[in-house]
């Protein structure tokens, strides 16, 4: 897959490119990611950084399952429940993203997700070779 992402500097310091174009390759939808708890069964309530990492990671083991990785993602709708959790996503999403293969993302505030102790939700969508 050919990828060209175009961003400016304000949009790489928060994590995300506003147009990813694409060339080729095979295209996966991810369904929504919840981590109301972590791959071991602990509870993660109230712990936003361990549900969006917790995500990322499921997100990578999806990807990697179907031969792809992180690099692939192209675009991201993320649903957080407080709007006070905008800054923290953008810094966790720079531990699992590489500046030059930041998705296209839309970050949207939402009462509640289908979990009651769910804080954050992911929709992804990748294009691999």
């Amino acid at each position: 897959m050919k990828r060209t992402q175009y961003a400016s500097d304000y949009q790489k310091s928060r994590s995300y490119a506003p147009a990813v174009v694409t060339e080729g390759g095979r295209t996966v939808w991810l369904a929504g990611l919840l981590a109301a708890e972590d791959e071991s069964g602990r509870s993660l309530a109230g712990d936003f950084a361990a549900q969006v990492r917790c995500i990322f990671r499921k997100m990578q083991k999806q990807m990697e399952e179907v031969g792809g990785s992180l690099d692939d993602v192209v675009s991201m709708t993320v649903h957080i429940t407080d709007v006070r959790y905008n800054g923290e996503l953008v810094e966790l999403r720079k531990e699992f993203f590489k500046e030059d293969h930041y998705p296209a993302s839309t970050l949207v505030t939402v009462k509640a997700l289908n979990r009651p102790d769910a804080l954050v939700e992911i929709t992804a969508t990748a294009v691999m070779v």
